[in-house]
């Protein structure tokens, strides 16, 4: 019996011929990048079903909320990645954000020592006690920002978190000021809010740090809430200290913005870039709502929990909506994260383990690509992501494959030919480049670099088209 993949609309692929098939499905599967915006779609729609001795229409319509929304690119590519793989292509994922070890055995044994003892039934709705002590201990010690356990809710990963604070704070046409690159959520988060997300665009020439003159000109009596991401998803960039004071000068100067500052990343920092809390700035801690995790520093993905922290009012708002959306994060989960905040500061040797080695792995990509004709690279000071300009390449004819036009085709080439899984730039709101997660091991890095470089050479010498 012959393997079969799955795209996007559940076409059934079958892999009798891999090395044929494995174009043809590349260009039909990678249809879930979208042409048109979602919110072009008609918004009403019929099928025919058929049901016992009768017929009857159903109504397919979508609400004009979820219309306005784009499909996530990186959790695509990423699916459709691992369906090749299980297919039996053997293609490299570099897509995903997802840290390859794996969890910390104190943390493992933490959620596995609760299911044994019977600590697997609902907690209350924004968290255990003892994990919210545990976050107010952490915030203190580590970024010098103080809470009570009513300041802080609990929440199924930092992805919820986020949404229900846009939700909670934004109405009808406020505008959320969004730094690009940024990662793909934050302005359908804001659609979701029915607000407005206003992209300041930043260059890699400045290393995709915001400009607080081109903030300063983009703020409105509608402006509702800064994003900020640091270290940044999808570039690594770092705000330093010097930086967030200036912005937060200017968010002083206007009573009603508030920031949301997304701090997933503070743990996975290449010294001598430091990690400061936007709430910690003077004036900071009324205006900020502080979004933080466990997925990405104790390599914790796929137990889901995240947590926000701020002013009450806030707060309990998000709390109020995540009552009604899943009520409590897993009792499982929240055990393990109090074992991984008794790991020592900033999670002790455990995470530092994880660092050092993402560092290598850094290190190692940043002087191949620099190898590369045209390429241009922005050295990360964080996270675990290059984001590399391939713009070069554009307007070029790959014999077999047709003209590269922008960051999708590109993707599109080099997982064809090169079996590599990236996501294209456009994702982040800068077509321009492309992003590249480390987040595997150095050998499948190597591998990795051998099968981009080798798909690239023969566009450094085609012709622009």
């Amino acid at each position: 019996m012959s393997n079969t993949v799955y795209n996007g609309a559940t076409c059934r692929i079958p892999f009798r011929d891999q090395s044929l098939a494995f174009s043809r499905h590349v260009s039909r599967s990678l249809s879930y990048l979208p042409k048109t915006r979602a919110g072009k779609q008609p918004t009403t729609m019929a099928v025919k079903a058929s049901h016992s001795d009768s017929d009857f229409h159903v109504d397919l319509s979508l609400s004009p909320r979820v219309n306005a929304v784009k499909p996530s690119k990186t959790v695509a590519i990423s699916d459709l990645a691992t369906a090749l793989v299980q297919a039996g292509v053997p293609v490299i994922r570099l897509a995903a954000g997802e840290p390859d070890f794996d969890t910390p055995s104190p943390i493992a044994e933490a959620g596995i020592n609760a299911i044994r003892e019977g600590y697997t039934r609902y907690t209350p709705n924004a968290g255990t006690m003892e994990l919210r002590r545990a976050i107010c201990h952490k915030l203190k010690e580590e970024n010098g920002i103080s809470y009570t356990p009513d300041q802080v809710v609990v929440s199924n990963g930092a992805k919820q978190s986020l949404a229900q604070a846009v939700m909670a704070v934004c109405s009808p046409g406020d505008e959320v000021i969004i730094p690009a690159p940024f990662w793909v959520s934050y302005p359908e988060m804001a659609r979701l809010a029915d607000a407005t997300p206003v992209i300041l665009p930043t260059s890699i020439s400045d290393n995709f740090l915001l400009d607080p003159k081109l903030l300063e000109s983009k703020i409105t009596e509608r402006s509702r809430l800064l994003i900020l991401c640091s270290p940044s998803n999808p570039t690594g960039s770092v705000c330093p200290k010097e930086l967030l004071e200036e912005i937060a000068r200017i968010v002083a100067k206007h009573p009603r913005l508030l920031v949301l500052s997304d701090e997933i990343y503070e743990h996975i920092i290449y010294a001598p870039a430091t990690h400061t809390s936007f709430a910690s700035l003077p004036g900071m801690w009324d205006r900020t709502l502080t979004v933080n995790g466990f997925s990405k520093a104790f390599a914790m993905t796929g137990w889901r929990l995240g947590y926000i922290a701020g002013p009450k009012h806030f707060v309990a708002a998000c709390g109020k909506i995540q009552s009604q959306f899943t009520s409590g994060a897993s009792s499982i989960a929240q055990k393990a994260a109090v074992a991984a905040l008794g790991l020592g500061y900033a999670g002790g040797e455990a995470v530092s383990t994880m660092v050092k080695a993402f560092r290598e792995r850094r290190d190692f990509l940043v002087k191949s690509f620099r190898e590369i004709d045209g390429v241009k690279i922005s050295e990360p000071q964080g996270a675990f992501y290059l984001f590399i300009d391939f713009s070069f390449y554009y307007g070029r004819e790959a014999e077999g494959f047709g003209k590269i036009e922008d960051s999708e085709s590109l993707c599109r080439y080099l997982l064809d030919v090169g079996q590599v899984a990236l996501v294209p730039g456009s994702a982040f709101g800068d077509d321009t480049c492309i992003r590249i997660s480390y987040a595997e091991s150095l050998t499948t890095l190597q591998a990795a670099v051998e099968r981009i470089k080798k798909a690239l050479a023969p566009l450094t010498s085609a012709a622009l088209v």
